[in-house]
């Protein structure tokens, strides 16, 4: 498959410097987490009328989808297409 062959190919962030740093994904995760989870807590209190489901719904949306987007951060480092 083409994704095989894509991430594949090892790189490091010296040889590679169009590349963004582990960190820097790992920055954008979470501040991105953090407007997605604030908007998850307001949608799920409107849909259930319950702060504290609310609440949990969006701490566990937080780490997942965090987890998701750095892992489709650096997968998506590794693809020449568009650089």
């Amino acid at each position: 498959m083409i994704i095989d062959k894509v991430a594949s190919k090892k790189t490091t962030y010296e040889s590679d410097k169009s590349s963004e740093k582990p960190i820097r994904s790992i920055a954008k995760a979470v501040s991105w987490r953090v407007i997605g989870t604030l908007d998850t807590l307001v949608v799920s209190y409107i849909l259930t009328g319950e702060i504290v489901l609310a609440t949990s719904i969006a701490s566990v949306d937080f780490v997942t989808k965090m987890i998701l987007y750095f892992f489709h951060e650096r997968i998506w480092n590794r693809i020449k297409w568009g650089k």
